[in-house]
């Protein structure tokens, strides 16, 4: 009798992409701390995760048949690659996969940084219309202001793009060499003149561990008058005390944060009482294309199940 292989997969994944997957292995559902993976465990052959599930050698030392992991998403962050690799366990991940919506949420952040407005719920008289008038005014449009990119990956490139179509002038800092297809229009600066030049900063760096706390004290001290922070990358990145400090002392200053650490929020967090801190329940890759896409990673899934090299193994740090 044909045995398939078994996949247990920790969280959601798309409707077409299970389907796909159980034509062809054993697929369940199950979180990694439920009795049902305990029991599952030691026949478990591919893991699909997305955000919630550490993957480390505490939950490796329980996988004995595993093959494979696959994170159903952009980043990395919550799998030991190198401890999977270590014991022959290949990681796979989907790194193009909310590149557009990532982008778009930018902007409707943008929108909501810049462009005061309401929606009327029922007819108003011609006071309360004059009110709305003279009061919802934006103090500036988009073709007036700098907009600084932290990362020019795929999504920073792409925010570029539609920053150019939109007016801004867009300025860019990274690590490496991005070719000039890649900047739309972008000019690459220090990440000290970043912050320094920036009437909006969006951040969109990484997972790896020379990120983790890269935006502190200096950095946010230098933000100009009247800037907005917007933060889709990692809430790890920040420093949030720090972040906390300055947004108190500058009313100024606007952070849009949809991304925390840890998530949620904790009850007591400080930047709830700061009306100058928006927080947001990581929703920026939350669209059906990108989470679809985001689940066509059960692709490398069967490849390495089948001794074949996938098409985007993960990085290590």
């Amino acid at each position: 009798m044909e045995t398939h292989p078994l996949v247990v997969h920790t969280e959601t994944i798309g409707n077409a992409a299970r389907t796909w997957l159980e034509e062809r292995a054993e697929v369940i559902a199950a979180s990694a701390d439920s009795e049902a993976f305990t029991k599952l465990a030691p026949r478990i052959d591919a893991l699909l995760v997305r955000t919630y599930t550490e993957v480390d050698d505490a939950l490796l030392d329980r996988l004995p048949r595993l093959k494979v992991v696959a994170r159903a998403g952009v980043g990395v962050d919550n799998i030991d690659v190198a401890a999977c690799r270590r014991r022959g366990v290949e990681v796979v991940y989907a790194p193009a996969s909310s590149t557009h919506a990532v982008a778009e949420y930018v902007v409707a952040l943008l929108c909501d940084a810049l462009r005061p407005r309401v929606y009327l719920q029922d007819a108003e008289d011609r006071t309360r219309w004059s009110h709305y008038r003279k009061t919802l005014v934006a103090d500036r449009q988009f073709d007036e202001l700098t907009l600084g990119i932290l990362g020019m990956g795929r999504i920073g490139s792409t925010v570029a793009g539609f920053a150019d179509a939109l007016g801004f002038q867009t300025i860019a800092t990274d690590l490496d060499s991005i070719a000039p297809s890649r900047r739309h229009g972008a000019a690459m600066v220090s990440v000290e003149a970043l912050f320094e030049q920036a009437d909006v900063l969006t951040i969109h760096i990484d997972g790896r561990r020379t990120n983790r706390g890269f935006i502190g004290d200096d950095l946010l001290d230098r933000m100009k008058r009247n800037a907005v922070l917007i933060n889709t990358s990692r809430g790890f990145v920040m420093q949030h005390d720090p972040l906390r400090r300055v947004l108190a002392a500058r009313t100024d200053l606007r952070a849009f944060l949809d991304v925390h650490d840890p998530e949620p929020p904790p009850p007591g967090d400080r930047l709830f009482e700061l009306p100058n801190a928006h927080l947001l329940p990581h929703l920026a890759s939350r669209t059906e294309t990108a989470m679809a896409r985001m689940s066509d990673v059960v692709e490398d899934i069967w490849a390495v199940l089948n001794g074949q090299g996938p098409t985007w193994p993960a990085p290590e740090d």
